[in-house]
């Protein structure tokens, strides 16, 4: 009986293998009836047919014994229409019970088959018994392998998404500026994913930088085109133009993607030509939703797929963020350099002492605004300060240091500190800010370069806390052909920066020619990776007395010439033209400590005024030099002197070598003392002291008359 299967068996394979193809037919029209959904994808539905006649060849020569079911190897049409699957997201089981119908269906028809061939009963049922046997063997091998390349195909595209996700986290957000970061989206997203990727942003969030931007209830909301990158050459001139506005229709998908954060697969119906295949993803970041991007595919591409869906979602998720930090990075960028401008000087200041022009370049968008300033502060005596200061960090924090720190150097300026004292002081402030920090604002630090000029002795005091030294300029001594000016860095002893506390600072001063150049400048100025510091103080030098020489023509000169291309840290810059006040505007009387001497003294200032015909602020100019030089006599210690100053105001100064400073305070009506700096102030319009190394100054400024307010000073 086995041997008259066998021979069965074979000749039943014989008769069936001219018609395998027609076999095949029969059965895809049943499978058609049966798992209609496997034809949805058309690349199974091509593959079908010579998959299906493989197998029945294959199946057919395991019945007629030619190889054995453990050495069938599956069709290759069979291994890719598994990795189609797997590619498109058809479920395995569902391939294999494609396998196991189709196989139920050729057992049919070889029972069908058989009964044509015999009318032997018994020998029919045990040809069937061994048919269904080989039947479920060929089922479980080819099932093996198919179930192998369709995992093979899967763990594929899984470490493919896992790749391309990585690469997207790695090339989109490399910079803090959405629009850049938008066009790296849609760059990558074009990159062998889709054939055109949009990306829209709400228009609300770019323009009025709220947190939680969203549209009014019942409407959709107005987006703007940011980004758009196409592979199709219809797509030359897009229906919206990067940098519109535009809205969707309150029914489309992408306003309901919108509206609910979730994304929605766009199905366009299929055209004769083409045929639209598109995921919209909501740009979602820390709870919100800031667009959309669009990813579409043609035709000629295979749709997308629920592995596509998973990816684009990862994609979109590393650029929602990166767009969420640079519109956030912007955002607080644009405050802090708002801050910034307003805490420095918003126009120039009155003042006789020096000519001046500054400018102020925040830093490059990724590093940030930082705490550069600069400040012009007229002191007593026609004195003036400059300063340049430099506070560690970036952002709002550092601006606002930066606004509490030139406050402060402006009231220890107002109580004419010498520079070092002024910079001991400003040392505590900083430490005092350190102890009030909260523990993660980072390391607060600043440098500071104080100068004081003063036009009537033409002498530069200056003191430096961890701050460049200034290029100091000096006219030739010759004019004509040939003449040249000298430029350097002063030697001077440049303290420790502010913040370290217990350390000294010093004091430098020398003299300065008339029409000398003073140039303050934050190391930003001159710091790069791609040159060294003597390069760029050369190209400082250069620029500072090459060409025209007005303040305001070498401050555009430096920024051009020295700027490092590279610049990653804002830049404060400072020059200051020297001035020396004309003899003819200053007097000065030297007194013995003797109250005989006061005499002398008012009558020197009524020679004074007369010379400089203002004649009618003797009387109050007399009192005040007459209360002062007492002051000096009785409280003070010799030499003393006498200084008289015209400029756009009247000073008048005395000098003596006791450091101890007078006081203002209200006598009573028996007192005999206390009224003499009452009477001064109420004759002045300011007064003060100051303090130097041997001694100090009393001091005191009156308005001059309307017809003398233009003298020269």
């Amino acid at each position: 009986m086995g041997i008259d299967v066998d021979a069965f068996l074979r000749r039943l394979a014989q008769e069936l293998r001219p018609r395998a193809e027609e076999s095949a037919e029969l059965l895809l029209r049943r499978l058609r009836v049966d798992m209609p959904e496997l034809w949805e994808h058309e690349e199974v539905a091509g593959l079908a047919l010579e998959e299906t006649t493989g197998h029945i060849s294959r199946f057919l020569d395991v019945l007629g014994q030619r190889i054995e079911v453990e050495d069938v190897e599956a069709p290759p049409e069979a291994l890719e229409i598994a990795r189609l699957a797997a590619r498109r997201g058809v479920p395995i089981s569902r391939l294999l019970r494609s396998y196991r119908l189709g196989h139920m269906l050729l057992v049919e028809q070889l029972q069908d088959e058989a009964a044509r061939l015999t009318d032997d009963w018994e020998l029919r049922n045990a040809a069937i018994m061994r048919l269904v046997g080989a039947a479920f063997a060929y089922v479980d091998r080819g099932s093996e392998q198919v179930v192998t390349a369709y995992q093979e195909e899967r763990d594929r595209r899984v470490q493919r998404r896992l790749l391309l996700a990585n690469e997207a986290s790695r090339r989109i957000g490399t910079t803090l500026d959405t629009a850049r970061t938008a066009e790296e989206l849609a760059g990558f997203g074009t990159e062998d994913f889709a054939d055109l990727v949009t990306v829209d942003l709400l228009d609300s969030l770019l323009h009025d930088g709220d947190d939680h931007p969203s549209a009014p209830p019942g409407r959709t909301p107005l987006l703007r085109r940011i980004a758009q990158r196409s592979l199709l050459d219809d797509d030359a001139d897009p229906p919206v133009a990067t940098g519109r506005t535009h809205t969707f229709p309150a029914d489309s998908e992408a306003a309901r993607a919108l509206a609910s954060g979730q994304p929605g697969p766009l199905r366009a119906p299929a055209s004769a030509d083409a045929r639209v295949s598109a995921l919209l993803l909501p740009l979602r970041a820390r709870g919100n939703t800031l667009g959309l991007a669009r990813f579409l595919r043609r035709a000629t591409a295979p749709p997308f797929d629920d592995d596509d869906l998973l990816l684009a979602q990862e994609i979109a998720a590393v650029a929602a963020v990166s767009i969420d930090n640079a519109r956030r990075y912007s955002q607080e960028r644009s405050t802090a350099l708002t801050l910034q401008r307003s805490l420095l000087p918003q126009r120039e200041v009155e003042q006789s002492a020096v000519d001046t022009a500054s400018r102020y370049l925040p830093s490059g968008a990724r590093a940030g605004v930082g705490g550069d300033w600069y400040d012009v502060i007229p002191l007593s005596g026609a004195r003036v300060a400059l300063v340049v200061g430099d506070v560690v960090g970036r952002g709002l924090h550092a601006a606002a240091t930066m606004g509490r720190l030139r406050t402060a150097v402006r009231s220890f300026a107002d109580i004419d500190l010498m520079p070092d004292e002024l910079l001991t002081h400003l040392d505590d402030v900083v430490i005092r800010l350190q102890r009030e920090e909260a523990p993660g604002d980072g390391e607060l630090s600043a440098t500071c370069l104080y100068v004081v000029y003063d036009p009537v002795s033409r002498l530069c005091t200056l003191a430096s806390a961890g701050h460049v030294a200034p290029a100091v300029a000096t006219p030739p001594q010759a004019r004509g052909v040939g003449a040249t000016w000298s430029v350097d860095f002063p030697e001077m002893p440049i303290g420790p920066p502010l913040g370290l506390g217990g350390l000294p600072f010093e004091t430098a001063q020398f003299e300065l020619a008339e029409g000398s150049l003073l140039t303050l400048y934050t190391d930003g100025l001159i710091q790069s990776r791609d040159r060294d510091v003597d390069a760029a103080r050369a190209a400082l030098c250069d620029a500072v007395t090459d060409g025209p020489d007005t303040p305001d023509e070498i401050c555009d000169r430096l920024l051009a010439a020295v700027l490092p291309a590279d610049r990653s840290d804002d830049v404060a810059v400072l020059v200051a033209r020297t001035r020396a006040f004309d003899p003819g505007h200053v007097t000065t009387l030297d007194l013995p400590s003797d109250p005989a001497a006061v005499a002398g003294a008012r009558l020197h200032t009524a020679q004074a005024l007369t010379s400089w015909g203002l004649e009618e602020l003797s009387f109050a100019t007399e009192l005040i030099v007459s209360e002062l030089v007492t002051n000096a006599i009785r409280y003070g210690k010799g030499p003393i002197q006498l200084r008289l100053i015209l400029q756009s105001t009247l000073t008048c100064e005395v000098f003596d070598t006791n450091s101890t400073s007078p006081h203002l305070r209200r006598a009573r009506i028996f007192d005999e003392g206390g009224r003499g700096l009452l009477l001064v102030a109420q004759l002045a319009d300011r007064w003060g002291t100051r303090q130097f190394r041997e001694g100090k100054v009393i001091w005191a400024e009156q308005a001059l008359p309307a017809a003398a307010a233009g003298s020269p000073g």
